[in-house]
């Protein structure tokens, strides 16, 4: 064999050794690396009962502990953000994102980037103003398939409570099963023409069915009455509105759930948007007698005032109505002695040209104030003046 034929095979012998150690390696299971660890540090870590100068250990997009800085571990990246707070992300229970059917009014993908940037990471979206209104299986899943894509926070459904399905338990069983975390229902009109107001018997066959499956019925809490209004009222007068709805169709109603928690044992209730203050006494009271009543305020109830709502200034307008100054200080002594359980934003936005803002007409006007961005900042300032902290901000 002459020298060029020896280095040739020489050559072929060293390519076959290396293919197959390449072969080896290939089908070896390889170790993922570990994912990084950072360190985000602040003199205001917000933390359970207190705000605090710590060092927020992030791995994979997930906090894995917290502890003060000279007990971090050394190398991994550190951001220091100052006196900025760093606080676990808001959840808010009630929040109306209107699709499928209504997204003109808000959808998926807007709504849950207001919630985003306003420092909220989970929403419960209610089973109306979309269209169709969230009442069974089919509904549900209607709604599934259209926020698919769209959501840049996560979300949560309430199912739909209406006298149609309220005594059928096979539907309700269905819904519930699908994944809502509870039923949402109306003691009074909703103003949508599918979602028709529950009475008293609705409730109290529904109930039966949610204590089953142990989750809880969210109630608008509003049993109306009769009123003696001035004809002559003149509607671009926000006072002209609060007349409507009295504090009594708050109180009558929460009365009635009051009283169906103490007939049917088992499932929770939850008292949507409390406006009104006169009624903390009683909830209070169920509390105190181990039933299993929780209730909400908003946002708007504790930042805005009846008698400061300018004329026709039809952007406050909601149900319940906000009420006066004292009113909202009543109320947010219920956040602090804990009567209310804590603070939703009930976003529920609409067209300019339903909520009438040309015209300034309070009674025409659709009810809804539009605020998930803006619910922190919007109660953290009002819970500021009232010397509360950042951990009684993340608390309620």
């Amino acid at each position: 064999m002459d020298v060029l034929s020896m280095i040739m095979a020489l050559f072929f012998m060293l390519l076959a050794i290396w293919s197959q150690s390449q072969l080896a390696a290939l089908q070896e299971p390889k170790s993922e690396a570990a994912p990084a660890l950072e360190i985000l540090y602040s003199k205001r870590v917000v933390t359970r009962g207190a705000v605090i100068a710590a060092a927020v250990h992030v791995s994979d997009g997930r906090v894995q502990s917290i502890m003060p800085m000279r007990n971090a571990p050394k190398g991994p990246k550190v951001t220091d953000y100052g006196r900025l707070a760093i606080s676990p992300g808001l959840v808010d229970v009630h929040v109306h994102l209107n699709e499928p059917g209504r997204e003109e009014w808000e959808g998926f993908e807007t709504g849950t980037k207001a919630a985003a940037a306003g420092g909220v990471t989970t929403v419960v979206d209610m089973p109306l103003n979309s269209y169709p209104t969230i009442c069974d299986a089919a509904t549900f899943d209607g709604k599934i398939a259209a926020s698919k894509g769209k959501l840049h926070v996560d979300v949560a459904f309430w199912g739909g409570l209406v006298p149609q399905n309220a005594h059928n338990e096979t539907v309700l069983d269905e819904l519930i099963e699908r994944g809502v975390v509870g039923l949402k229902t109306f003691m009074s009109p909703s103003g949508i023409g599918d979602f028709e107001q529950s009475f008293k018997p609705d409730l109290e066959a529904a109930l039966k069915t949610l204590a089953k499956h142990q989750v809880p019925l969210m109630a608008h809490a509003e049993l109306p009455s009769d009123v003696d209004l001035d004809p002559n009222a003149d509607p671009r007068k926000y006072a002209t509105y609060l007349a409507t709805r009295p504090r009594k169709w708050e109180q009558d109603a929460i009365a009635q759930l009051v009283e169906i928690a103490s007939t049917t044992e088992g499932a929770p209730i939850h008292i949507a948007h409390v406006s009104d203050a006169d009624s903390l006494e009683m909830i209070a009271e169920a509390g105190r007698q181990g039933k299993r009543i929780t209730s909400e305020t908003c946002t708007h109830y504790l930042t805005f005032a009846a008698e400061e709502i300018p004329d026709g200034s039809t952007l406050h307008k909601c149900a319940p109505p906000i009420r006066e100054a004292e009113n909202r200080e009543r109320l947010w002594e219920g956040i602090k002695n804990g009567t209310l359980t804590f603070v939703s934003s009930d976003h529920s936005p609409a067209p300019p040209e339903d909520k009438l803002v040309e015209e300034g007409d309070f009674l025409r006007a659709w009810g809804g104030i539009s605020s998930l961005q803006f619910s922190l900042p919007a109660t953290w300032t009002q819970a500021l003046a009232r010397g509360l902290t950042l951990a009684d901000v993340a608390g309620a």
